[in-house]
């Protein structure tokens, strides 16, 4: 959901999300490797964005987060 705001980096969602540089590096390659997001940039400068495809479903997304009443 993060990312749905803007585009950002690891350390940058780190510090947005108050979480271990490590376990957003873990999820991060796990997104993308299911085609949830996409990078952009090399090294340090990597900025990960929404795919066109998880754009197209955040309806669905916002959906299950409230019916779950998860606040994300």
């Amino acid at each position: 959901m993060a990312l749905d705001k803007e585009p950002m980096n690891t350390n940058s969602l780190s510090e947005s999300l108050d979480l271990d540089y490590k376990t957003i590096q873990h999820h991060l390659e796990l997104m993308e490797k299911h085609n949830v997001i996409t990078v952009m940039g090399e090294g340090y400068g990597k900025n990960y964005f929404l795919t066109e495809q998880m754009e197209e479903n955040m309806d669905e997304l916002k959906k299950i987060k409230e019916k779950a009443g998860v606040d994300l």
